[in-house]
């Protein structure tokens, strides 16, 4: 049976830090579906469409990953894909306690489908959207934090100047 692994998130953007998970899950599973989040409670900087364009641009070469976008709960939303795993990323100590208050509740409304946590590599571990988009306000460089492709379409976007 084929093991499909769903990784949700807000992805305000696709970050390196989020790329690595993905690259890792690869090596872990069959298929890997990047599940975008609407997460309007959020107020992203960028669209839903925009968020789901990056991570495809990031994703282009890998064909077992799919990006889609949702707007309901995660559970329901791995069902309706047909994956029995949910990937979350583990950055630090702090990410562990919401992480895994996260993994139960996912577990208490479906307990078919597991939480898999995976770290990224260390030159990663700081890097986060919300860091990012800050960069992207005051024209920092994020060439070292975002996947070319992902880079070049927001420069592309005239939303913000990238150095």
């Amino acid at each position: 049976m084929k093991k499909i692994a769903l990784y949700p998130g807000t992805f305000d953007p696709i970050t390196n830090g989020h790329f690595d998970i993905i690259v890792r899950a690869l090596g872990l599973f069959d298929e890997v579906i990047v599940a975008v989040a609407n997460s309007s409670d959020k107020k992203p900087l960028f669209t839903l469409e925009q968020r789901i364009k990056f991570a495809k641009d990031a994703c282009s070469k890998f064909d077992r990953v799919k990006v889609i976008g949702f707007n309901n709960l995660t559970v329901d939303f791995a069902v309706s894909v047909n994956a029995s795993i949910l990937i979350r990323g583990l950055r630090a100590v702090s990410d562990f306690e919401y992480e895994l208050q996260l993994g139960y509740l996912n577990n208490s409304l479906n307990d078919e489908i597991e939480t898999v946590y995976l770290m990224p590599k260390l030159q990663h571990a700081f890097i986060s959207s919300s860091i990012v988009r800050n960069l992207l306000k005051f024209n920092g460089k994020t060439s070292h934090l975002l996947p070319r492709e992902v880079e070049s379409t927001i420069k592309e976007t005239n939303i913000c100047t990238l150095h």
